[in-house]
């Protein structure tokens, strides 16, 4: 059972800690980006090293105080934030950001958990290197965040998730020991694979400390075009005819629905739109070529293919940097335009490639049976992943429809379970989907998991009531 973080705790807390470690929570340690819940929290813990990290948790452990690990507070499933239960204490490792060293040769760098997405793009851009995890919220988000929740992005086509791009990891357990697993090895083949256990599990089996990372070979030219399709069908069928013809220089394909250029024009109306009249369905595709291609004369050829097999009408193709960023402006300002119009429930899911056309066509014929909404499909069409989020009708506020949010959520759900998909394709679990897990969870899976975390963390000291409900 755990116990509150009480001030006796706390003053106890604070003489294992150098002076700057520990701190009261400010308001923005307890909200989440959607305003959804409120969090609490004793104090906040910014251990400056891996050995204090060690000392919090041990702490913790001992007096069975709860421990909400914080990264860049971006998440959006309420893993960062505990609102009921025991007063825990928060744990940041904003001080832990150092880039320990970049290893070009070996394409690998060596970083602190609370290294900004941002500075790790620098730091690789620094030695001729990408790191090809990329996501709107880079200059906030915290790459021990991002391998806690096996963050995606736009580049997962070509490079893959958070978990792809990690060879090693520095781990403090509940109890406070060190598994110093910071390896940059591309082969081990000795036992368990405990890095890949850590990531994705949320800050429930441990705290991440510091990461080996694999960096990419810049591409030599990059290129980016929207194209017009005709529907989702279409947009996948001009992604197996673009892979055809340039195989793995194909870095992301995003799907995008005109209702997404409808909000950006009632929300953000400052944002370029790129075409006067939207059609309903375009897609953005990003390319990286060798040295000796040409992008911008690829996807040229791509499109008059395309525009001869029927899968495209028409289409803007980048001519400059600038273009590029006013494209990627468009894909990347709908969720903030999303957040301003307000949906009445959002879905973070994937689905077989297959069977996302007709999971389209039988969600918004389902939720049309429920009521009038209006529906922003978009997402990383090349992973299966879809953004699928409901809002009101035009001049009407989410709060009449706040009833109906539930029966909604379960609609959409069903579907993409019924479909072979899942319910949380690259937000995670958090505290939003614990129910969503168990409902649709494999059995087996989730006894499994238990298990380890029982194992691991036997007090349940580590983020309780995330991804597991905490036991009473």
């Amino acid at each position: 059972m755990l116990r509150d973080a009480d001030q006796g705790f706390v003053d106890h807390l604070r003489g294992l800690l150098s002076e700057p470690a520990l701190r009261a929570p400010e308001p923005r340690y307890l909200e989440e980006p959607r305003g959804r819940w409120a969090g609490r929290a004793a104090a906040v813990a910014v251990p400056g090293s891996v050995e204090e990290v060690a000392t919090v948790l041990r702490a913790c452990n001992a007096a069975r105080v709860g421990v909400v690990p914080y990264g860049g507070g971006t998440g959006l499933v309420g893993g960062q934030v505990a609102g009921v239960g025991p007063v825990p204490v928060l744990l940041s490792l904003e001080r832990m950001r150092a880039i320990r060293a970049v290893h070009a040769e070996e394409n690998v760098m060596e970083a602190e958990a609370g290294a900004i997405l941002q500075d790790i793009h620098a730091a690789a851009e620094a030695a001729d290197r990408l790191y090809p995890l990329s996501i709107a919220s880079k200059g906030s988000a915290r790459i021990g965040g991002l391998l806690g929740t096996n963050a995606g992005g736009v580049n997962v086509l070509r490079y893959g998730n958070a978990r792809d791009l990690c060879l090693g990891l520095e781990v403090v357990l509940a109890d406070g020991r060190i598994w110093n697993g910071l390896s940059r090895l591309r082969k081990d083949n000795t036992g368990y694979d405990l890095r890949n256990l850590m990531i994705g599990s949320e800050g429930t089996l441990g705290v991440i400390t510091a990461a080996s990372l694999k960096l990419a070979p810049r591409p030599a030219g990059e290129g980016t075009a929207l194209m017009v399709v005709e529907s989702p069908a279409a947009a996948l069928s001009l992604l197996s005819l673009a892979r055809d013809r340039m195989g793995e220089g194909i870095s992301a394909f995003e799907m995008m629905h005109r209702t997404g250029l409808d909000f950006l024009a009632e929300a953000l109306p400052d944002i370029r739109q790129p075409f006067d009249t939207p059609s309903d369905w375009f897609v953005l595709i990003d390319v990286g070529l060798a040295a000796g291609l040409d992008p911008a004369a690829a996807l040229e050829a791509l499109f008059a293919d395309a525009f001869d097999k029927g899968l495209v009408s028409d289409g803007v193709i980048a001519q400059s940097g600038a273009q590029r960023r006013g494209i990627w402006e468009v894909r990347e300002q709908i969720p903030e335009a999303n957040r301003r119009i307000g949906s009445i429930s959002s879905h973070d899911i994937s689905l077989p490639m297959g069977e996302v056309a007709a999971f389209i066509e039988r969600g918004g014929a389902a939720l049309a049976r429920l009521g009038d909404f209006r529906i922003n499909c978009f997402g990383h069409l090349g992973d299966g992943n879809l953004h699928y989020n409901v809002f009101p009708p035009k001049g009407r506020d989410r709060s009449e429809f706040r009833h109906l949010g539930d029966g909604i959520k379960t609609c959409v759900h069903d579907l993409v379970d019924a479909m072979g998909g899942s319910v949380s394709a690259e937000h995670g679990i958090g505290r939003l989907k614990v129910g969503d897990l168990e409902r649709y969870g494999d059995p087996v899976k989730l006894e499994l998991m238990r298990g380890i975390k029982d194992m691991l963390d036997p007090n349940g000291i580590l983020n309780p009531g995330a991804v597991l409900r905490a036991r009473g």
